[in-house]
């Protein structure tokens, strides 16, 4: 039973950070003809789309996009509750389903900081997933370095980061427990 639990988590858990991944594409409004950038509006333009004629955007916020994530860990939470306790209820279904968007969110933005510190310590001139990864970025590490003083060239702003990050996912994992 774990194995088909480990299973159904990854295998939405993974289609629920590309789309989260194409909200925040859209929100920080990062190259569009960025390969990356492709690859992920194509993977999930087809339930992008039909959801977009109901949910227009809003503000420059692709509100269809975030629709879908939750739809999306609805589909999780519900596919593990019946695989699990072969039982249904909505109330946790859409209270978990909020709470896994919402994780996915923070796991998006600490994998998104820890590969784009690696491709700066390996990569040599022009990196187009690297040039995505500095556009999605940039605006939350901007704020951090201008509070913290100059390490002579060492860029801590990513730790930082990071370690909010785990922060805000331990009280939020504290909250709901």
């Amino acid at each position: 039973m774990n194995a088909m639990q480990f299973l159904i988590s990854t295998l939405f858990d993974l289609f629920l950070m590309v789309v989260l991944l194409r909200f925040w594409l859209q929100w920080a409004k990062a190259d569009f003809y960025n390969p990356m950038s492709q690859f992920v509006v194509k993977a999930t333009s087809f339930a992008v789309k039909p959801l977009r004629k109901i949910i227009p955007g809003f503000g420059g916020l692709d509100l269809a996009s975030l629709l879908l994530a939750f739809i999306v860990a609805v589909a999780k939470i519900s596919t593990l509750m019946l695989v699990i306790y072969n039982a249904w209820a909505i109330q946790p279904v859409i209270i978990q389903a909020l709470i896994t968007v919402l994780k996915e969110g923070l796991n998006l933005v600490f994998w998104v900081l820890i590969i784009r510190a690696i491709l700066s310590w390996v990569s040599q001139g022009y990196n187009p997933i690297e040039a995505v990864f500095h556009q999605l970025t940039e605006p939350m590490l901007k704020p951090i370095r201008k509070i913290l003083p100059s390490m002579g060239g060492l860029d801590l702003s990513v730790l930082v980061l990071i370690i909010g990050i785990q922060f805000l996912q331990m009280l939020l994992m504290d909250f709901l427990v």
